[in-house]
């Protein structure tokens, strides 16, 4: 069975049919009469808080990085400084390493120094299993509504939820997040939530969540010239206010340590962790490990991160007129996770949401061109979930003599989003030329499941 549905001048499925407007009130409403869908949502992130407790009463090593979150909090508490040595006093041995994100970070995980170090950790995993099912539904309710005769398995929201929300659990960025008890999930919905929900009804709070993101951890602040861009001033605005405010409020309880993070622990990578290393998955990692640590090449990779913001910027607000929030979004952040000087493989949970809107194309396509969105949607999900990065000898330097197709392959995760993008051009550029010789149709033939 196949459904004619109008296409736009360049192929694609008209963006001015309304879209969902996700309201969480509902959405909890619905849940509420689906047992079995609390009883999913509920037990695994119980089991996680309940493993964090059996971790604590064996004295298991869970969570490196929120060990290091709580030991920042408490030597926030203490009064100690969180910059001046390379570790933390309060840290376990197991969890040795520097106190990295903004001061800010430190006084929002407060709450995490109240209990033990690996009920800290299951308590921060619950969350983030909460907050990859919350992630998975706004990218939902963000896709164009489905027609009456379109596929049936969008018509449940919750049921498309849970399903994802699984598969999800065994993406390599997920897991791995997870496993070292990371805050990307969170801050992904924090972002998600402003962008695609709060601000987008035109609320007084658009743009607070994602300057509070950008507290906890720099790298979200590149939203707020996405909302600048993208015509939502206000929003950047109040996220930029908010930013400020939350760092001069640090500036007032610890200049010294407010101080020192400007001016020295924020320049300094190396800090973080070795920029070559195959774990960091941006440009400035694979110009260093390409040409062996060459003193020019992190300045080579900040060049083509700013060449790729000019098509990044074309991307988003192609996208934003078409009205696809979600697409013009990812854009956003596929690019800062390119260009930023570290981008661990857990900071690529990104990839959820982009999982959600190529499916989500799938049945919207002919017959005969169908494969091509099947091969590409299989392509992305398998790069994240075969654990390819793994497999590859690395760590003492070993990525600096990498054969080239090592390189290519370590580099799995740079490419997807460039060759994605470069596949995307193609794409309206070959039906814009066929546009002009008169060889596109005026709909476009999509099958359907029913």
């Amino acid at each position: 069975m196949t459904r004619t549905v109008p296409a736009d001048a360049n192929g694609d499925v008209s963006a001015s049919r309304p879209q969902h407007r996700l309201s969480l009130r509902k959405s909890l409403a619905r849940l509420s009469v689906r047992p079995r869908s609390i009883l999913i949502l509920s037990v695994i992130p119980l089991v996680a808080i309940g493993f964090g407790i059996w971790g604590w009463q064996h004295d298991w090593v869970l969570g490196v990085d929120s060990a290091v979150y709580r030991a920042g909090a408490e030597t926030l508490l203490n009064g100690d400084p969180l910059y001046d040595a390379n570790t933390l006093p309060v840290e376990p041995w197991w969890a040795l390493l520097p106190f990295t994100y903004p001061p800010t970070a430190a006084l929002l995980f407060i709450p995490l120094a109240i209990v033990p170090t690996q009920v800290a950790w299951g308590l921060l995993t619950a969350v983030s299993l909460l907050a990859l099912a919350l992630c998975v539904r706004i990218a939902i309710g963000a896709l164009p509504k489905p027609s009456t005769d379109g596929p049936r398995w969008w018509a449940s929201p919750a049921r498309s939820t849970i399903a994802f929300f699984l598969v999800f659990l065994g993406l390599e960025p997920v897991w791995r997040t997870i496993f070292l008890g990371q805050i990307n999930i969170i801050l992904m919905a924090l972002v998600m939530l402003d962008i695609l929900v709060i601000g987008a009804r035109g609320s007084r709070w658009g743009g607070v969540l994602v300057g509070v993101a950008a507290a906890v951890k720099l790298t979200p602040i590149v939203f707020l010239g996405h909302l600048f861009i993208t015509g939502r001033r206000m929003d950047a605005v109040r996220g930029l206010v908010t930013f400020v405010v939350m760092q001069g409020l640090m500036f007032l309880i610890i200049p010294h340590d407010a101080a020192r993070y400007w001016t020295y622990t924020l320049p300094d990578t190396g800090r973080i962790g070795p920029v070559h290393w195959a774990g960091n998955q941006s440009l400035n990692a694979l110009m260093n490990r390409f040409t062996e640590l060459a003193p020019w090449a992190s300045k080579a990779a900040m060049g083509i991160g700013a060449l790729l913001a000019i098509p990044a910027i074309w991307l988003v607000l192609r996208f934003h007129r078409k009205g696809q929030a979600l697409a013009a979004m990812l854009v956003t952040a596929f690019w800062i996770l390119l260009i930023s000087p570290i981008s661990w493989t857990h900071h690529w949970v990104w990839v959820a949401p982009l999982v959600v809107l190529l499916v989500s194309r799938l049945p919207k396509t002919t017959p005969a061109t169908a494969w091509k969105r099947w091969l590409g949607t299989f392509a992305v999900f398998f790069v994240f979930i075969s654990c390819v990065l793994l497999i590859l000898p690395n760590g003492r330097n070993v990525e600096l003599h990498w054969k080239v197709w090592q390189n290519i392959l370590g580099s799995a995760y740079i490419f997807m989003p460039l060759v994605l993008a470069l596949a995307l051009a193609g794409r309206w550029w070959y039906l814009r030329r066929k546009q002009g010789t008169g060889d596109t149709g005026k709909h476009a033939e999509v099958t359907s499941g029913g």
